[in-house]
């Protein structure tokens, strides 16, 4: 499958990691964290920290993986660990979709031809077309990644749509997160839960390749029904994808890659490992197990070609 200028992962095939996340020290605290704290005192923020933290210990052990350091190493520390996976993996790029602000990550990935970042700022925030527009022009940014529901107002409010017409004209793909937000413990509830709350944004710039990541987490039918009217719509296969476990039906991540294959094709899925923190580092296991899963579907070379590397090399307008 390899193809002039590629080169095979040790998984035996060209890959792209669409999604991953730079470890950086003294990342802000959310502004919903904080804003709970000021609203109802930080014994109780102290107590949901707690919980969360007990939730994601539980999939940390079930993994195998060791809990993350408590104290990032500097940004050019961490951007040499990360070249020292991705070669050991000969993985052809990875995308990093947040590192610690536009600047930060962009700095850090700075020179490394097999790393590409994501602007990754609030879109409500005065001034975010223009940072968009200087994320990618200036700083070298491929993409824009968004937290839906993390966002103080609905992601469909024509207040943002200078940042989609932004997106647009540039030529950038848009990964937006939905559903729940830190796993267990985190976020359940918020008005841009479901996928389909972009389907008027999706419709009105048909040309932006929107990304919704960990096959809808945890909303796979409104993301099925959204990608289904608009063909701009694509999703990652990242994360540990957890949600399964809650759902009130029987799912699988084989379930998962088999629906949306069918619904949407090869062409609009991508894959993606939500890795982020050292010692973990780059997440093997969910590379072992995605693999294994299309296998398994039977896959054929040209649709795992697609998945793996194609549409993310297309998405990113990369030479591969």
């Amino acid at each position: 499958m390899t193809r002039p200028g590629e080169r095979d992962s040790i998984w035996g095939f060209p890959i792209i990691d669409f999604h991953c996340h730079f470890p950086v020290p003294d990342e802000e605290r959310p502004a919903a964290e904080v804003e709970f704290e000021r609203v109802h005192g930080a014994r109780k923020s102290r107590i949901l920290r707690e919980n969360w933290r007990w939730y994601q210990e539980q999939w940390w052990s079930a993994y195998g993986f060791p809990f993350p350091e408590e104290a990032e190493p500097p940004a050019d520390v961490q951007a040499e660990r990360w070249t020292a996976e991705i070669e050991d993996a000969r993985l052809e790029l990875v995308a990093f979709l947040t590192g610690g602000g536009n600047d930060t990550l962009a700095a850090a990935i700075d020179g490394r031809p097999r790393m590409r970042g994501f602007a990754h700022h609030d879109p409500f925030l005065p001034g975010a077309a223009q940072e968009l527009r200087r994320a990618v022009d200036e700083l070298g940014l491929v993409g824009y990644k968004v937290i839906a529901p993390a966002l103080r107002g609905r992601i469909d409010d024509p207040a943002l749509w200078p940042v989609w017409r932004t997106a647009d004209e540039l030529g950038i793909p848009v990964l937006v997160h939905f559903g729940v937000l830190d796993g267990g413990g985190g976020t359940a509830d918020h008005v841009n839960m479901s996928p389909l709350r972009l389907h008027e944004v999706a419709k009105a710039f048909p040309e932006v390749p929107f990304v919704i990541p960990h096959f809808g987490c945890g909303y796979p039918g409104d993301l099925l029904q959204l990608a289904w009217a608009c063909r701009n719509v694509h999703v990652d296969s990242s994360g540990n994808n957890e949600w399964i476990r809650w759902m009130p039906y029987p799912l699988s991540l084989a379930d998962l890659f088999g629906r949306f294959l069918e619904t949407i094709g090869p062409e609009r899925v991508l894959f993606g490992s939500d890795s982020a923190h050292f010692p973990r580092g780059l997440v093997r296991a969910y590379y072992d197990e995605q693999c294994r899963v299309v296998d398994e579907l039977g896959m054929s070379p040209d649709d795992r070609r697609l998945v793996f590397v194609g549409n993310a090399a297309r998405l990113l307008r990369l030479e591969v």
